[in-house]
Formats: structure tokens, C-alpha cells, sequence
């Protein structure tokens, strides 16, 4: 059953930390009584630094709080205790199995683990609306997310 998700991105100042603010709205809306941990990390990161202005703004059009923030870099500690990690891009899947590449099972490229092969835009440098694209482009993932989730932790996969 999966109990902890990990999304990555590269500095986990734009992509992961919507993904994961709004993953965790998805997800407790959907699936009460059935807690999972949802965290993000970027393979770039600079440890420490906040969430974009403009991931911020997007995050508080949409009602979530993305302030307290603070970005992290994919590592061992974090990828050992993770059941799912879904990446924004090919290249970031690509980089963490390099690297771990055990964890074949258990990382996946985010639109590919709902039948789709589009990378995640990154808004980084761009503006508001480009952060609330990226933003939409989540919201229309994440049912199917939530579902296959679901579907994966009843089965016991």
C-alpha cells in the first residue's frame, strides 16, 4: 500500500511543490481514512530556499499555502523512504535511476503513470500564467493519479 509519495522536479521551488500541495488537497478530499505522506525534492535543489512568488500566487488562487516552503535536494534518506516517486520530466526519472537505480519499481515519470508522455513545463522565470498552465496541467492529472493510487493500494501492488 502506498503511504508516502515523493514528487521531483529540479529546484523544488515551482513544479514539485505545487504537485505536492495540491496532490495532498486531492488526495484528502478523495480518500479520507486512507493517510498518505506527500513530500517533494529536486534533483538540483538548493536546500532551504522558498516556494516561487509566482508558485506562491498560483498556490493561493487555488486556496492551498505554499509559504512555509522551504526547497530540499533528492537523496538517499528520502528516496529510502518513499513507496511512489513521480517526476515532472524523463530527465529527472532518468537522473534518479542512475543513481538508484533499484528503485526501477517504484519511480515513475508523473504523465506516464496516467497514459500520457508529456513532461511537466517548467514556469521557472516566467509569469504568473505560467505557473497557473503548469498548475492546470496537475489539476488535470491528479484525479487519475488519485485513482491509480487507489487502485494500487487495494490490490496490494
Amino acid at each position: 500500500m502506498i503511504r508516502k509519495v515523493l514528487l521531483v522536479c529540479t529546484g523544488n521551488t515551482c513544479r514539485s511543490p505545487m504537485a505536492e500541495a495540491m496532490l495532498r488537497h486531492e488526495w484528502q478530499a478523495a480518500a479520507p481514512g486512507w493517510d498518505i505522506e506527500v513530500l517533494s525534492a529536486g534533483t538540483g535543489a538548493m536546500p532551504g530556499s522558498a516556494a516561487s512568488p509566482h508558485a506562491v500566487s498560483a498556490m493561493r488562487n487555488r486556496g492551498l499555502d505554499l509559504s512555509a516552503h522551504r526547497s530540499r535536494t533528492v537523496d538517499d534518506q528520502t528516496l529510502a523512504s518513499v513507496d511512489l516517486v513521480l517526476t515532472m520530466t524523463h530527465r529527472h526519472r532518468e537522473y534518479i535511476l542512475s543513481r538508484w537505480p533499484h528503485l526501477a519499481g517504484r519511480v515513475h515519470h508523473i504523465s506516464e503513470y496516467v497514459g500520457s508522455a508529456q513532461d511537466i513545463a517548467d514556469p521557472f522565470g516566467g509569469t504568473l500564467a505560467d505557473y497557473e498552465a503548469t498548475a492546470s496541467d496537475f489539476a488535470a492529472k491528479l484525479p487519475h493519479i488519485v485513482d491509480r493510487i487507489r487502485k494500487e493500494g487495494a490490490t496490494g501492488q
